[in-house]
C-alpha cells in the first residue's frame, strides 16, 4: 500500500492574547506557537485557562455573554479576531470536538456527518454528500463499524463510537485545524486509546490542539505540551511553558513545570 503523504496543515500563533469574562481577566498574555501536522497538549490544573485559551482559538470563547479577547491569534497569516473576520468561517476553519459525545440527538448517523455540509450555500450533489460522509468516517475508524446502519439514529451508538461519530462530523466540512476538549475523558480505557491512536492518525491531515488532565494521554499522544497555571483564586490563569512533550515531562525548564508534572501539586 502506497503511504499517503500529510497534508500541509495551518499553523496557529497567539500573541499577547488575554481573555476576559466580562472584567474579570480569566487568562494572562499567552504567546505560543502551535505547529501544523503536530499535536499540542494543554495541561495544568482546574481553572487555570487551558479550556478557555483553547475555545478562544476558534472564538468560541466569545459565545458567552460579557466574554472577549484582547491581542491576536494567526491561522497562517490571518487574524481571526480581526474587525472584517467572520466568526462562523473562523468556526468551519477551526473544528471542535468537545468533552462529551454530542451527536444531534434526532439525526441519524449519515446526517451527524452530513450536518455541517448542508448548512452551506452551495448545494451538494447526494453522490458528493455520500463520498464525503464515508470519507469521514472512514477517517474516524468508524465506517466498518457503521456502513450498514447509516439511517440508524447517532445517538444509538456506544459512548466511543459517538465521539469518533463528532470527530468524522468535525472533519466532514475539511477544517485546517481540530481543536478537543478532553474528548476521551468520558470513555472507558478501550475507547480512549482508540481516540488516541486516531489522533495520531489525523495529525497527517490537521493541526491539533487536545486539552487533557490525564498525563499518560498527554505523553502517549501530543508532540509539544503547553502547561497553563494560576497563582490562586481571582488571579488569570498564564502559560508556564511549552515545549516538546518529551521535554516537557523529562527536562522542563520551569519548577512549576517540574512539580505539576511529577505529581507534587495540581
Amino acid at each position: 500500500m502506497t503511504a499517503i503523504a500529510p497534508v500541509k496543515a495551518k499553523s496557529v500563533k497567539a500573541t499577547n492574547l488575554n481573555l476576559y469574562y466580562g472584567n474579570f481577566l480569566a487568562v494572562k498574555d499567552v504567546n505560543i506557537t502551535i505547529e501544523p501536522n503536530k499535536v499540542t497538549a494543554l495541561i495544568g490544573s482546574s481553572g487555570c485557562g487551558k479550556s478557555t485559551f483553547l475555545r478562544s482559538i476558534n472564538r468560541m470563547h466569545e459565545l458567552i455573554p460579557g466574554a472577549y479577547a484582547e491581542g491576536e491569534i494567526l491561522l497562517d497569516h490571518t487574524n481571526v479576531y480581526a474587525p472584517d473576520a467572520d466568526p462562523v468561517q473562523v468556526r468551519r476553519q477551526i473544528g471542535m470536538v468537545f468533552q462529551a459525545p454530542n451527536p444531534f440527538p434526532t439525526m441519524s448517523i449519515y446526517d451527524n456527518v452530513a450536518a455541517g455540509l448542508k448548512l452551506n450555500a452551495k448545494k451538494i450533489k447526494k453522490s458528493d454528500l455520500d463520498a464525503i460522509v464515508e470519507r469521514s468516517l472512514r477517517g474516524a475508524n468508524l465506517w466498518d463499524e457503521v456502513k450498514d446502519r447509516l439511517g440508524k439514529p447517532g445517538m444509538g451508538l456506544s459512548g466511543g463510537q459517538q465521539q469518533r461519530l463528532c470527530i468524522a462530523r468535525a472533519t466532514a466540512v475539511e477544517p485546517d485545524v481540530l481543536l478537543m476538549d478532553e474528548p476521551a475523558s468520558a470513555l472507558d480505557p478501550i475507547s480512549t486509546l482508540a481516540i488516541e491512536d486516531l489522533i495520531t492518525e489525523l495529525k497527517k491531515e490537521y493541526t491539533i490542539v487536545i486539552v487533557t488532565h490525564n498525563m499518560q494521554q498527554a505523553s502517549r499522544s501530543s508532540d509539544n505540551t503547553a502547561f497553563f497555571n494560576i497563582e490562586g483564586t481571582g488571579k488569570p490563569g498564564r502559560l508556564v511553558e511549552v515545549d516538546t512533550t518529551e521535554k516537557i515531562f523529562s527536562n522542563p525548564s520551569n519548577k512549576e513545570t517540574e512539580d505539576y508534572v511529577s505529581g507534587r501539586f495540581g
